[in-house]
């Protein structure tokens, strides 16, 4: 299977997480867009039924209303059943880099307010370290970006503002800007990083997901296989 094979595969073996009845945190991202579209044709075919979604951006709200999922406010329901995403990193122990979709506020939101977390991914993704693989996305501020940057800086970090193709900087659904952060060895301790980090004001968020999933679905070219927080990463990763 190619890579979007892959990830289709991921999306569904995940969805037989999906009772009906759940109300689901619908992530952001090239993986999570097969979820909702098979969430959608489950909920058309009737083998779900009563489903309702939190997205969390606004192109993940718009395909799940385009398939017909009904959507809620995450502020609706005292908690989430279940929230199924992606990620750009997974580490031992499913430590999480998430961000470079930029929905890593609402993403990491959704996923507090959910009783469990289910990742899917294909298995490029899968690191013996963060940071080793993608940069850390950091959410910032709009305003003295270039303080925030120098303080980054100082963690160890080669920092750059996010920007498209064109140089137009890339901003989250709530306005934020992106400072992206590559540790040349990686992260050697994720929960200090994550603490310094967030301790500083115009810090709104990272993309440090620690400790949170449940499993992560896993699709490689031999199948699709379940990380749990206790397994080992394959030596390959």
């Amino acid at each position: 299977m190619n890579a979007d094979e892959l990830k289709r595969a991921a999306a569904a073996k995940a969805l037989e997480s999906v009772e009906s009845g759940m109300a689901l945190g619908l992530g952001t991202g090239s993986t999570v867009r097969h979820l909702v579209d098979l969430l959608g044709e489950a909920l058309r075919e009737g083998r779900l039924t009563d489903i309702v979604g939190v997205p969390t951006s606004v192109q993940t709200e718009r395909q799940a209303l385009e398939v017909g999922i009904p959507l809620v406010e995450l502020g609706s329901r005292r908690e989430l059943d279940l929230t199924i995403d992606g990620a750009d990193e997974v580490a031992p122990g499913l430590d999480l880099i998430k961000g470079l979709g930029a929905a890593l506020l609402r993403e990491k939101m959704v996923a507090q307010a959910s009783r469990r977390l289910i990742i899917i991914s294909d298995d490029s993704k899968l690191v013996s370290k963060l940071g080793t693989k993608a940069p850390l996305p950091v959410e910032v501020v709009d305003w003295s970006v270039d303080a925030l940057q120098t303080f980054i800086e100082s963690t160890g970090a080669h920092v750059r503002l996010r920007v498209d193709p064109e140089g137009h900087v890339i901003r989250s659904d709530n306005g934020n800007v992106f400072l992206d952060a590559r540790y040349p060895k990686g992260i050697e301790d994720a929960s200090a990083l994550e603490k310094r980090l967030l301790y500083r004001a115009g810090i709104v968020d990272t993309g440090l997901f620690l400790g949170m999933p449940e499993a992560a679905v896993i699709a490689a070219p031999g199948g699709i296989f379940i990380l749990t927080p206790d397994s080992r990463i394959p030596a390959t990763a």
